[in-house]
């Protein structure tokens, strides 16, 4: 059956009245969360996990893939009015945005963001719905030293690009690996770095690790350094949206979306490396010498490279298992939550819940352009809430739905545990999201490990005897060595810049 066929089947699903209710709660959740500064995606995904159970897993997901699309959505909001980005990939939206809002334009800068987000978020989710049939095809005839390869470029792209230094991403990654390790050795049946503890001999949870460290933890960590008072919000003033500020957003929105789908797809590629990608092209190609002033296209063609690798990070996630993104990797440990493995065999296993998820991506990219054009001003007053009741409803419910997971006051005690670390993680610099990642994919590449090393009978170069695993390895060499190169490379030519000033 064709990709178009399988899409207007997950269509007809996702256009069910239960499935609506759960994208439009989705998108509402999402949006509200993208609009506060601090809250992203990722942690209300993770935040949610626990009470969801009880769901069908197709209304969960549905639900999730709502709150991702509007935690995009939302933090275009905040960049413009506040110059306060709600989610990092939202960074970018600021620099043109905020001038344009200070300038009286801050309607067409916030309609160019909603429209360029649909647009691209509909393309791309098109693109998602034709690549994914040939990437499961692909995988499938991978052996398990190419997926060990596989999990080492994520492991080590995640760690080197989610996070202002690779030795700390990678350090943090070791402790995700480890608690990956602790519990019953499912080869040999021997307990692991269980310190004798009962609890443990299952397997720290990860719903428990992914609520502590990005609800617990950031909650903790924002609510210590945001102001109690109210927040100052810019007046929405200026015309809406033009014909002009149309005809010059057109091509930026083409071309966002054109950076952005691919990017997505790629290892820790994500959504805020694109961003700056789709803003370096359009001052480059701008006569108007307007941008840093206040140029439309430096809000249109962000946004829309913004929610067209929303769309690419899920490429990767459902075909292969490996999560790109911070979000990415909630939504993996949410699938394991249901006893569903993404990767190549899942297009069979789940056909119908994928491409109904898929389908409704498109319902929630229209469901939240009606949110957010004639809503905004609606969205804005929830910066008004008092900062104590925020976080403390945040903390409230994280320590809730933890306890809901396995009715054990131990995974309490985990979760004041890895919510201090993630508030001490976060205080320091140091990134979370490569933990969480070795947590789910550590035990996926120590099995395949094995299996290619009982294969190889115990000899190592089993690892690198195909093309694929080589060009993996190297890879995530490169993206381990790069970084540090680059700085220093940097730091040689401002050194000989500077010295050849004075």
């Amino acid at each position: 059956m064709s990709s178009l066929t399988e899409l207007l089947n997950g269509l007809a699903a996702a256009a069910t009245p239960v499935n609506l209710a759960f994208a439009f709660l989705g998108v509402l959740l999402g949006t509200a969360i993208g609009v506060l500064p601090g809250i992203g995606p990722a942690m209300t995904v993770a935040l949610l996990l626990p009470i969801t159970f009880s769901l069908e897993p197709t209304s969960a997901f549905i639900m999730f893939a709502g709150i991702y699309y509007g935690g995009m959505y939302g933090g275009s909001t905040t960049s413009i009015l506040l110059n306060t980005p709600g989610e990092s990939a939202s960074i970018i939206t600021a620099l043109e945005g905020n001038r344009m809002a200070k300038a009286g334009r801050g309607a067409a800068a916030l309609a160019t963001a909603a429209l360029g987000s649909f647009v691209a978020g509909t393309i791309a989710t098109f693109l998602l719905a034709l690549v994914a049939p040939p990437v499961v095809d692909w995988a499938v005839s991978l052996g398990p030293a190419d997926y060990f390869a596989l999990a080492v470029l994520a492991f080590c792209t995640v760690s080197t690009l989610l996070g202002p230094s690779p030795l700390r991403g990678l350090l943090t990654l070791g402790l995700g690996l480890f608690l990956g390790l602790v519990g019953t050795d499912v080869l040999t049946g021997q307990q692991r770095y269980t310190f004798n503890i009962g609890q443990l001999s299952d397997g720290i949870d990860v719903v428990v690790v992914a609520v502590a460290l990005f609800a617990v933890g950031e909650a903790l960590y924002v609510g210590s350094r945001l102001r109690h008072g109210p927040v100052q919000v810019m007046q929405i003033g200026g015309t809406w949206f033009s014909r002009s500020d149309f005809r010059r957003s057109v091509f930026p929105w083409l071309r966002g979306t054109a950076i952005g789908f691919p990017m997505g797809t790629l290892p820790a590629g994500g959504a805020e490396l694109p961003t700056f990608l789709s803003y370096a092209l359009e001052r480059r190609l701008s006569k108007r010498g307007e941008f840093g002033k206040g140029a439309i296209e430096g809000v249109a063609g962000p946004e829309a490279a913004n929610n067209a690798a929303a769309a690419g990070v899920l490429v990767p996630l459902l075909t292969l298992g490996l999560p790109t993104s911070a979000t990415a990797a909630i939504l993996l440990a949410a699938f394991q939550s249901y006893g569903i493995q993404p990767g190549p065999l899942l297009l069979t296993t789940e056909s119908s819940l994928v491409w109904t998820l898929i389908a409704s991506l498109l319902i929630g990219n229209l469901m939240l352009l009606v949110l957010n054009l004639p809503l905004v001003k609606i969205w804005v007053k929830l910066l008004r809430i008092p900062r104590p009741y925020l976080y403390a409803g945040i903390l409230m419910f994280a320590s809730l739905g933890s306890y809901a997971v396995n009715a054990d006051p131990f995974d309490l005690l985990l979760l004041l545990a890895f919510g201090l670390l993630g508030f001490a993680m976060r205080r320091y610099g140091w990134p979370v999201a490569p933990a969480v990642v070795g947590l789910i994919l550590g035990p996926v590449a120590e099995t395949n490990l094995r299996r290619a090393l009982a294969i190889g009978e115990g000899n190592v170069g089993v690892l690198f005897a195909s093309a694929f695993s080589k060009i993996a390895l190297v890879l995530a060499l490169l993206a381990v060595a790069v970084p540090p190169l680059l700085r220093l490379h940097r730091r040689r030519r401002t050194a000989g810049i500077s010295e050849g000033e004075s």
